[in-house]
């Protein structure tokens, strides 16, 4: 009886450890324009917003669709930035008080689809500084952003302690051998994004986690797919 249970249950477990190339983890991901719409259907919120459409003023530095990048190669397709709808609410917010202090937000990115974390992992395998493919990023939730503050007046960035993708100790928010002035900046921009909903992650001054980033699927649609088929609106 046990020998028959086993070979019954067998080719459901054989079944359930196939994966794909696309996603050798086996994760549920949103990977069709039809999921996606359903998702947004059940909650607005699901919605990709293109930043750039809905924040005045917003300074988009997208390293990933350049050579300008650790990885040095071309990975996105556009330059474009993407984020929930909630996500994006909270930068225009974040947006607004810096400009009345005659700064702006910069971003380096935000949505990442899958595959690029898949292909960052491949390269690095750090889980310090690129997040693992068994678990997916938060930037392949549309609820992580990269950024830094820029002078309005002159489009500078403010002086912080690294430069974007910097994979040394001096990146984390709580390495304090710097310069006064380098401090004082980074801990403004902290201060100012913690105030709209959004939390410093531990080995990076510049990425930012939305609260609630966890409710959001993991997603795995190109700039390219999601731009051909119109599905981003604003």
């Amino acid at each position: 009886m046990v020998r028959l249970l086993l070979f019954f249950l067998l080719p459901v477990f054989a079944f359930s450890q196939t994966v794909s190339d696309n996603n050798p983890y086996n994760l549920p991901l949103t990977n069709t324009t039809e999921k996606y719409q359903t998702e947004i259907t059940l909650n607005s919120d699901n919605e990709l917003v293109d930043l750039a459409e809905v924040i005045p003023g917003i300074i988009l530095d997208i390293r990933y669709a350049t050579t300008n990048n650790f990885t040095h190669e071309v990975v996105y397709e556009a330059a474009k930035a993407f984020a929930r709808k909630p996500v994006a609410e909270a930068l225009a917010a974040v947006q607004k008080e810096l400009r009345r202090h005659g700064m702006g937000i910069k971003i380096f990115d935000a949505y990442r689809p899958y595959q690029a974390t898949l292909k960052f992992w491949n390269l690095v395998g750090d889980t310090k500084f690129v997040a693992t493919p068994w678990n997916g990023s938060r930037h392949n939730r549309g609820a992580a952003i990269d950024l830094t503050i820029i002078v309005l007046k002159t489009g500078i960035e403010i002086e912080m302690p690294t430069v974007y993708d910097d994979f040394t100790e001096k990146a984390s928010p709580e390495y304090s051998q710097l310069p006064e002035q380098q401090i004082a900046n980074r801990a403004y921009l902290i201060k100012v994004m913690r105030k709209h909903g959004f939390r410093v992650f531990p080995t990076e001054w510049w990425h930012f986690d939305y609260k609630d980033w966890e409710n959001y699927s993991l997603v795995d649609l190109p700039f390219g797919q999601l731009l051909n088929n119109d599905i981003i609106t604003n």
